[in-house]
């Protein structure tokens, strides 16, 4: 038995890079997860980094690679956690508007809101922290998160590793949820509103990238370049003047949902630095969490 280099897991089956010589385990055994020095001059086809076994596919001149390690098939899940989140959203979304309908329950239903949105009603519902997270208000308001969380959320999880990306992930999406709800709840004694959306827990990973690496240049909308740290700093600006002009749940969106999950992220990724993580140097993005949804009422994130 050995023990991780990086996040000092002991680990049966450790994997040893032949550049650095360290050990890690299945999770870290990956160059750009254990940030090797040797990974920007990595040109030997015959492997530099041992990992025990070849599990690199060759597919008509192109290579990619699956990442199961020990843990036979929820190996799979290992650095694929985005995706599986963007997967849940997607057939959360179907349940929504496709076989809750078919089974009775009309959008906004007494059942459907118990089910999908964390509410002012019902917030010690356990089961809504999660599925309000991966529920959404219409195809506008899923389209945007899911592409900011394709583009940030893979160099978030290659640098922290699956465990704590799905952590990262689940409980900043549900606190800021509850801090929403909570919020309303005592400014507005007596009001429903019900809050879905991955956008809490998408600023936090905005957060996250944006402490290790502030001037990591992005494409917003893919043609207009600026620093990380400009957008970041936008969007919080922006959730808090329209919290503060118009309240927390102003335009039907979660607002302070918004700046908790950022918050959140913020946090994280200083302890992140800390630890000596970093971030790439380039990422291209379109769209942003959030959006309006109709109707007063109602708050999505």
């Amino acid at each position: 038995m050995a023990t991780c280099d990086v996040c000092g897991k002991d680990e049966n089956m450790p994997y040893q890079c032949r550049m650095c010589g360290d050990t890690h385990c299945a999770e870290h055994r990956l160059p750009e997860n254990h940030s090797c020095p040797g990974l920007n001059e990595w040109n030997d086809p015959d492997g530099v980094f041992d990992s025990g076994f070849d599990d690199s596919v060759q597919n008509e001149g192109r290579t990619f690679s699956v990442n199961t390690g020990p843990g036979g098939p929820l190996g799979y899940f290992r650095g694929n956690m985005t995706y599986v989140f963007l997967g849940l959203m997607w057939i959360t979304f179907a349940f929504q508007f496709l076989v809750f309908p078919v089974l009775g329950y009309a959008r906004y239903s007494p059942t459907w809101l118990d089910v999908f949105t964390l509410n002012t009603a019902n917030p010690l519902y356990v089961w809504t922290w999660v599925t309000s997270v991966f529920a959404h208000g219409g195809p506008m308001h899923i389209f945007l998160n899911s592409i900011v969380l394709y583009f940030f959320g893979p160099p978030v999880e290659r640098r922290v590793g699956s465990k704590k990306f799905t952590a990262l992930f689940l409980v900043s999406g549900a606190v800021a949820g509850l801090a929403q709800v909570g919020a309303t709840i005592v400014t507005s004694p007596g009001a429903f509103v019900p809050v879905l959306g991955a956008s809490g827990a998408i600023a936090a990973v905005m957060g996250v990238l944006t402490v290790l690496n502030p001037n990591l240049r992005i494409y917003l909308y893919f043609f207009i370049p600026m620093p990380l740290w400009v957008a970041t700093l936008g969007f919080a600006v922006y959730s808090a003047f329209i919290s503060v002009a118009g309240g927390i749940g102003a335009g039907g969106v979660a607002q302070l949902a918004h700046l908790t999950g950022l918050g959140i992220g913020l946090l994280y990724g200083a302890k992140l630095k800390r630890d000596g993580k970093s971030a790439p140097e380039q990422l291209q993005f379109g769209g942003g969490g959030g959006g309006r949804m109709g109707g007063p009422g109602r708050g999505r994130f």
